[in-house]
């Protein structure tokens, strides 16, 4: 875009605050005045997976010091919520009759100090009769245990319900020359955000004022108002910085829900953080997909038939996670490919673990894992180079809407394109060379070459738009509101710069305000990768009309013909055309406008549909074959998220992406054991990745814009991630496959890997 500030790489405006003094989240509003004098919150939680609730006895934690109160679900007369996704798993935010997983709260204690409440916890007797643990997903399938008596079956959903078949089972391959089955595991991951959850609340003059490091405050506001029982207009949500989401902040949790009930109650405000091993078990999972595959085709390498049955472990609730795999890794099932013939299954079921919610993804990383690893299965049976395989099964490049045979229409894609890219970037070839000659040298270490290609969705949770309004002030600076809520993104400088290209305000004085409901009361947050195609296009659209309104105020002001008036962007003045000499500043145009309420402009972008970003990825791994270590060496990604704004960016996103998809394939996993007792619940036992364990990134720009906004704009949060972890698997097993290693669940652990390897010989 000629002398355009769009798709320049610009610094991030948000970094010099972080760098320096540090964000403000919601444990740091010490200094808020309506929080003057609150109370602690603690939460007494459950340590057994399932049982009956026999007795929660308190005395003891009451006559300890500082303990203001503590309060069940009955001294609260909380009411069973039914699930929106099956109102017959009802539960109540404090457990009552039964617990249904370690981390479920039983109990609230009130105290003058944090310290104190957690001391208390322990001297908080909570009698529970064990019941059968349900862990596993299929177990809990069959199983006469139910989790939920009143719905009949530890089966919660299942794509039957919405209208659609049962798979054909084994005679949908018949006529295929190659069948190959497999059944994989997505395992469950836990989001680690480095902000673990908090909220604080305050009553004033009977007005619910609620701080919450959340994803969306315009959701948290009502469900907010539905549990307080009040007029929207009495609640007020506040979110400061967020230190992270991932999508498990997306929803309002009981833990945040029971606050304003409890602050009424002790008539005082209050603020409740959660320890990271809170954390650990009680903010919501992510993945845990289980996976039957079956692909058939050709032996040159036409894949005609691909089944998937998805069952989905929900946890122990139906949580966002169980529509997951209906709503998300459903559609997506085709992938990148010109599959004739698809089948999709899936099952939702609860178990006595944490909920599933939302996870950087949230089911289309499901769905590329299985069709990526499908086609690695397909190419190894036939023994053709997996990404040959890929490259004959792509749909040819589409500047026009194309339907797969899941029914999902795409809206722009050149994915053979991005195969190309990455495999060059990579020198593929040369790879292969050396993996060859290290076989044949008997090399104790290994090198193993995974590629995916994939396509997802994104902007397509609703709402398909955004608000957002731009006013100016009468220094000329100007403020935009949007209905996005960053977290990390880079939202402040992305906006900034659209409104800057629009209105040739400086970036330094455009400000971004989110997250408070009073000021943006309509706003759809920030999930599924739609905050600039949605967000973006807003301001952008904010910004053109506030341009149209003041180019008819400069024309009556400089008493001239609207016509005649041009915006000098460079100088952020109006002048009529051929006499710069008189103008109008954007401050004397607001200034102008004081009497009438300001310099502003209000608007809502409404999307047609979502739209498909998609890449390539090219991992490269060394194995030693004596130990079973792996070593990331390197990664190649080309994602194409239509139109680049700020390469800078979309770089960032990506490094972050492929960081978490990484890890999944090679550290995450919540585990649990027998009785249900989480065993990787800090960070002590849970692996998270770090810069040790990474390779540099190697990033490969490619641009197809979408028609779908004007920005001609995609997502880019999630595919770095969507991308890579089944890079990485692929190039895992590769390394092992002349070994006879057909298949190694994530993560691909030292122990994993080397029992793989001594059970192939």
């Amino acid at each position: 875009m000629s002398g355009s500030i769009l798709g320049n790489r610009v610094l991030r405006k948000e970094d010099p605050k972080f760098l320096t003094v540090g964000g403000t989240y919601v444990d740091d509003m010490t200094d808020e005045p309506l929080l003057e004098g609150a109370a602690h919150i603690t939460y007494v939680r459950s340590q057994v997976a399932h049982g009956n609730i026999i007795s929660v006895d308190t005395a003891e934690a009451l006559a300890l010091p500082g303990i203001i109160a503590i309060y069940t679900a009955a001294d609260l007369d909380l009411a069973p919520s039914p699930s929106p996704f099956n109102p017959t798993v009802a539960r109540t935010l404090l457990a009552t009759e039964k617990v249904r997983y370690v981390g479920e709260a039983v109990a609230v204690i009130v105290s003058e100090q944090r310290n104190q409440g957690e001391d208390a916890v322990g001297a908080v007797i909570v009698e529970i009769e064990p019941l059968e643990p349900l862990i596993d997903v299929e177990a809990s399938m069959t199983s006469t245990t139910l989790i939920y008596p009143d719905t009949g079956s530890n089966v919660v959903f299942d794509t039957t319900a919405l209208g659609m078949p049962e798979n054909t089972g084994d005679t949908f391959f018949e006529g295929c020359d190659v069948v190959v089955k497999g059944r994989y595991m997505n395992q469950r991951v836990a989001p680690c955000p480095m902000e673990v959850r908090g909220s604080a609340v305050a009553w004033v003059d009977g007005r619910l004022f609620q701080w919450i490091s959340t994803q969306h405050a315009q959701g948290v506001k009502d469900a907010v108002v539905a549990q307080n029982g009040v007029d929207p207009a009495a609640v007020r949500i506040i979110t400061p910085d967020v230190g992270g989401g991932f999508g498990a902040k997306i929803g309002a949790y009981p833990e945040e829900l029971l606050l304003g009930a409890i602050s009424k109650k002790i008539g005082r405000p209050i603020a409740w953080r959660e320890t990271r091993s809170e954390s650990m078990v009680a903010l919501g999972h992510g993945r845990a997909q289980l996976q039957y595959i079956t692909i058939g085709g050709s032996r040159d390498g036409r894949v005609s038939h691909y089944q998937l049955h998805a069952i989905q472990d929900s946890g122990g609730f139906a949580d966002l996670g169980t529509v997951l795999a209906p709503f998300m890794t459903r559609p997506m099932a085709s992938g990148v490919y010109a599959i004739p013939n698809i089948e999709c299954r899936t099952t939702s079921v609860v178990t006595n673990t944490t909920p599933v919610v939302a996870y950087r993804g949230a089911g289309r990383p499901e769905a590329t894992a299985a069709i990526e690893r499908a086609m690695d299965m397909f190419a190894l049976e036939i023994g053709m180079d997996p990404a040959e395989v890929r490259r004959v099964n792509l749909i040819p490049k589409f500047l026009e809407p194309h339907t797969t045979a899941i029914g999902q229409t795409y809206d722009v894609g050149d994915f053979e394109v991005a195969l190309d890219k990455a495999l060059d970037a990579a020198d593929y070839t040369t790879l292969r060379a050396d993996q060859k000659s290290r076989r044949e040298r008997g090399d104790s270490t290994q090198i193993g070459i995974g590629v995916s290609v994939y396509v997802e969705i994104t902007g397509g949770v609703p709402p398909l738009g955004e608000s957002a309004k731009i006013e100016v002030l009468e220094d000329g600076r100007a403020i935009v509101y949007t209905g996005a809520s960053p977290h990390g993104q880079g939202h402040a400088t992305a906006f900034a710069m659209i409104a800057s290209d629009q209105t040739g305000i400086p970036m330094d004085q455009i400000d971004l305000v989110w997250g408070d409901t009073d000021l943006v009361p309509v706003g759809g947050g920030t999930m599924g990768s739609r905050s600039l195609q949605h967000g973006g296009a807003a301001v952008n659209q904010a910004a053109i009309e506030l341009v149209g309104q003041a180019s008819k105020l400069a024309a009556r002001l400089l008493e001239a013909d609207e016509a005649d008036v041009v915006l000098d962007k460079a100088s952020g003045s109006f002048h009529v055309t051929g006499t710069p000499a008189v103008s109008k500043t954007w401050a004397d145009l607001s200034v102008a406008m004081k009497g009438d309420g300001g310099l502003k402009q209000d608007t809502t972008f409404s999307a047609a549909s979502a739209t498909y970003p998609f890449g390539a990825h090219v991992a490269v791994v060394e194995v030693d074959t004596e130990t079973g270590r792996v070593k990331h060496l390197r990664h190649v990604a080309c994602d194409d998220a239509g139109r680049v704004l700020n390469p800078l960016l979309l770089e960032g996103q990506i490094h972050g992406g492929v960081a978490q998809g990484a890890a999944q394939a090679l550290l995450e996993e919540v585990r649990y054991d027998d009785d249900g007792n989480p065993i990787t619940s800090n960070l002590a036992d849970y692996a998270m990745i770090s810069a040790t364990e990474l390779p540099s990134f190697e990033i490969i720009h490619m641009e197809t814009p979408t028609p779908l906004n004007p920005l001609g704009a995609k997502g880019i949060g999630e595919s770095g991630t969507i991308g890579s972890t089944p890079a990485v698997q692929s190039a895992v097993i590769d390394a092992l496959s002349h070994l006879g290693v057909k298949h190694i669940d994530m993560p691909a652990t030292a122990e994993r890997v080397w029992r793989a390897i001594a059970d192939a010989r």
